[in-house]
């Protein structure tokens, strides 16, 4: 059987840390705060909304809440009230962090609000600006949350990652290619498979750590692995009846791997406490600078 690795221990030793940090701010007249932008009512945006503010009303963050329906009403334009959001939140000083729900309705616009929102205030790395400093290594902005949750993850529970061939299902912008970089910086080997990776089954195999971020509900089966393999399952799926898996058909391989995460409960309960971490980070630099 398995080990399985849960987010929750991750999470919880992430914000005892930030609850420190965030009161000694506090204490030098910065209250760290952040905005979460959102359109429509989406489930699972409002689910992983309550569980933002709830994390970062544990660490003593402030959250503000920008939310414009996506009902079609004229006096509710969306496309003409999400961009003067993004302004008000670039030019506040007060606010030092944003959360923006992807993806939107429109293409297009979200790739304006993406041009839009300053990269010092993108807390999850949506803007080019953020994205070049994950792909150069440099340290500018912020990694995606849910990439970075998965380095926190393997750090809790000791998986070393250099030198180690890791095999990452899926590259989006989000997770996939990201989490690539990051675990490159950690000097492992990276492959990235996806819908055209010929023999697939074979690359993970031949891996030590598999890293599934497909959004492909039970991609990775008993056929993808093999004896004392780490998995981490990224994936989040959501069926017709409301219950949630991951990338991974856990059954047919809890038997065969050494360390798995468990989907809902693991590398998602962590990201809150990353996003949180960044809106401290971010709150740290404005204080710095006027000192």
């Amino acid at each position: 059987m398995a080990e399985i690795l849960k987010g929750a221990p991750v999470a919880a030793a992430i914000s005892e840390k930030l609850k420190e940090k965030c009161a000694g701010l506090k204490s030098e007249g910065v209250f760290p705060t952040l905005a979460i932008v959102r359109a429509g009512e989406r489930p699972d945006d409002l689910a992983y909304e309550r569980a933002a503010i709830k994390r970062m009303e544990g660490i003593g963050i402030a959250v503000r809440q920008f939310v414009v329906p996506t009902d079609g009403s004229c006096e509710n334009d969306y496309r003409k009230q999400l961009p003067e959001m993004i302004k008000e939140i670039n030019l506040d000083p007060d606010i030092h962090g944003c959360l923006l729900f992807r993806p939107l309705p429109d293409k297009e616009l979200e790739k304006q609000i993406c041009k839009l929102l300053l990269p010092e205030k993108d807390m999850d790395c949506m803007t080019d600006g953020s994205l070049a400093g994950v792909f150069s290594g440099s340290g500018v902005g912020y990694p995606p949350c849910t990439a970075q949750a998965v380095i926190e993850l393997c750090d809790h529970y000791g998986i070393e990652l250099a030198g180690k061939n890791i095999a990452v299902i899926g590259r989006s912008l989000v997770i996939g290619r990201p989490v690539a970089m990051l675990l490159m910086q950690r000097n492992a080997t990276v492959t990235i498979c996806h819908t055209r990776t010929r023999n697939m089954p074979e690359i993970c195999r031949n891996s030590d750590i598999i890293v599934a971020a497909a959004g492909s509900a039970h991609l990775v089966t008993a056929e993808y692995v093999h004896e004392g393999q780490i998995i981490i399952d990224v994936g989040i799926n959501v069926a017709e009846d409301g219950t949630m898996s991951g990338d991974v058909d856990a059954a047919s391989v809890d038997s065969i791997v050494s360390k798995l995460t468990p989907v809902p409960g693991g590398v998602g309960s962590v990201t809150t406490a990353v996003l949180a971490r960044h809106v401290i980070e971010a709150a740290g630099l404005l204080l710095s600078r006027k000192e």
